[in-house]
């Protein structure tokens, strides 16, 4: 697919078989309520946010996620083992947190090595005309790109209350990050398809995922997605409140 015509999502676009489902944080900003349970069991509109990201990987045709462990472990891990239509495996780590990156380098040998879709466990998402899983994956394109983030425009990054994260080109090409102290017109979601051959010379230990995007944009080779639905952050117990109000109210 050439630059031009990569603007076009290709409804036929093969999705990943593969999601890494990041599911490890303590989920500070979120107590009390997670102070007996982990952040992606804590429940918002009717089930655990971690279901609703199950749910959509599993309504796109992925057919395995990769979950990241650490905080209350075992009750991540007893409620995976119940998740039925898609095959689950865990990433334990107990011992370590390895935040967004190192999470990923961890659990290199479980991915494959084909483009995998990753997927924060914090984020909630309605689709807009096309599945926004889908839509990433007709947007994909192996020759232009090794990543590819679904971004929100800024006023409608409901509950983020941040000053945006990227800009974007034309072309769908990201062109740069937010400057200290400036505004970025797009937000990232939390969902991204990445190449694997990105996860290589890797620092040892707990880094960011902020480590791949660096190497992909010096290299021209990062690209966003605008969504065309609506998203939610739920990073705090306030958050959940203001998401479930919206929701009932279309």
């Amino acid at each position: 697919m050439s630059k031009q015509l990569a603007l076009r999502p290709d409804p036929g676009g093969s999705v990943p078989e593969t999601a890494m489902v990041m599911a490890a944080g303590l989920g500070q900003r979120m107590r009390p309520l997670t102070a007996t349970r982990p952040k992606p069991l804590v429940h918002v509109a009717g089930k655990p946010l971690i279901d609703h990201v199950l749910d959509r990987l599993r309504a796109a045709g992925i057919r395995r996620a990769v979950v990241n462990v650490h905080y209350l472990a075992d009750q991540m891990e007893e409620h995976l083992a119940r998740v039925d239509g898609l095959e689950v495996i865990v990433s334990d780590e107990r011992g370590r947190l390895m935040e967004t990156g190192g999470g990923l380098v961890q659990a290199r040998h479980l991915l494959g090595d084909e483009p995998i879709l990753v997927v924060n466990s914090d984020n909630l998402w309605v689709d807009g005309p096309v599945d926004a899983i889908r839509l990433l994956a007709g947007r994909w394109d192996e020759a232009l790109m090794d990543a590819l983030l679904l971004l929100v425009p800024l006023a409608r990054a409901h509950n983020n209350g941040g000053s945006g994260d990227f800009h974007l080109g034309a072309d769908g090409q990201i062109t740069g990050r937010r400057e200290p102290g400036r505004v970025a017109p797009f937000t990232y979601t939390g969902i991204q398809i990445l190449h694997p051959r990105l996860i290589a010379d890797c620092p040892e230990g707990p880094f960011s995922t902020n480590l791949f995007w660096d190497r992909a944009l010096a290299a021209g080779r990062l690209y966003g997605q605008v969504h065309q639905g609506l998203w939610f952050d739920i990073g705090t117990p306030a958050a959940i409140g203001r998401t479930e109000a919206m929701l009932l109210d279309g």
